[in-house]
């Protein structure tokens, strides 16, 4: 009696690549609608424009990946580049360092600290704490954002020193072997999160626990550790951010990264990263980045769509996203 093969079928390309090569299509889909939008838009200095101003939500998209893969969310990274980024210039202000070239870089570092304490915080709190990741990163977005404020007191924190913004300046406005800075920055963060995800036991660890938890509790992998971690890496790329940030403005404000949460979880999502976890897409997320700035981009210079109408088609965006993904799980 013959045997029946009940082994699910794949496509030719299988439905992980289809996940993977998505995003690409969906960023070559929304170039060429660009172009046809408006001529403008294809130029040389609109894309690098573009790519400038979403390096921001890739850097936060690329600690998501981590923290989305493990199986978490952090609703707080908005607040905490807020966070972070007042107490950076608040440091350049008031610090008894003569030397400019010192106070900047001992401020550049007290940021990365702060990020990483934010982070950290985030992790031990939904580890320790026991506490839902959702529930635990809405209430520290809540007191990073109202400490923000207080500090601020309602208004703007700005750095006073001239010295200070005209040395600065350059790492957002300057660039790296002709290629803008932050876009280089995105670059040179996104290929070492790669190497980390993709090609050391840590990575993998992020997935197994991404995948099911108490298989990896009974493979010895430490959930726990690896899921505080992955909320450390999140914090330490919103730092990134930060160090892009402040120079870009000079200032800071209650309304500071606000939605920023939003977007970066987006652009994860875009980018073929399971919000249920148990993968990551890092440069598919880069690239959901891209798409989000590019669709922005693109209401902006053509008249189809009011500009105003960003936030809820990012929202949309989210929606189809997730719809796509889940029709593609099925089909394995």
């Amino acid at each position: 009696m013959a045997i029946e093969d009940t082994t699910p079928r794949r496509s030719l390309l299988g439905d992980m690549d289809l996940r993977a090569v998505a995003p690409f299509v969906a960023l070559a889909l929304l170039l060429l609608l660009g172009a046809v939008a408006n001529p403008n838009f294809i130029s040389l200095a609109n894309l690098e424009n573009v790519a400038t101003r979403s390096a921001f939500i890739a850097i936060i998209a690329v600690g998501a990946t981590f923290v989305i893969s493990s199986g978490d969310l952090d609703l707080s990274v908005g607040s905490m580049l807020a966070f972070t980024a007042s107490l950076m210039i608040m440091f350049l202000n008031a610090a008894p360092i003569a030397d400019p070239f010192l106070l900047l870089l001992a401020a550049m570092v007290l940021a990365v600290l702060i990020g990483m304490a934010c982070g950290l915080a985030n992790g031990l709190i939904t580890t320790l704490g026991k506490i839902e990741p959702f529930i635990a990163t809405l209430g520290t977005m809540g007191i990073y954002r109202g400490l923000t404020t207080w500090l601020s007191q309602g208004g703007a924190i700005t750095l006073e020193s001239r010295e200070i913004q005209d040395l600065y300046r350059p790492a957002y406005f300057g660039s790296i072997l002709g290629v803008p800075a932050p876009i280089a920055v995105t670059v040179l963060l996104s290929l070492a999160a790669a190497f980390v995800l993709y090609r050391t036991s840590y990575g993998r660890h992020v997935v197994a626990v991404g995948s099911n938890r108490e298989v990896a509790r009974y493979s010895s992998i430490k959930v726990d550790r690896v899921r505080t971690a992955a909320f450390v890496i999140q914090g330490l790329c919103v730092a990134i951010a930060v160090l892009l940030y402040v120079p870009r403005l000079g200032s800071t404000s209650a309304t500071t990264g606000m939605m920023w949460e939003l977007q970066a979880i987006t652009a994860v999502v875009v980018g073929g990263t399971a919000l249920k976890g148990g993968y990551g897409r890092v440069w598919g997320s880069v690239c959901g980045a891209l798409i989000l700035e590019l669709v922005g981009n693109i209401m902006l210079l053509s008249n189809f769509i009011s500009e105003y109408l960003i936030g809820a088609l990012q929202g949309a965006i989210i929606i189809i996203a997730m719809l796509v993904q889940r029709s593609l799980a099925r089909r394995v």
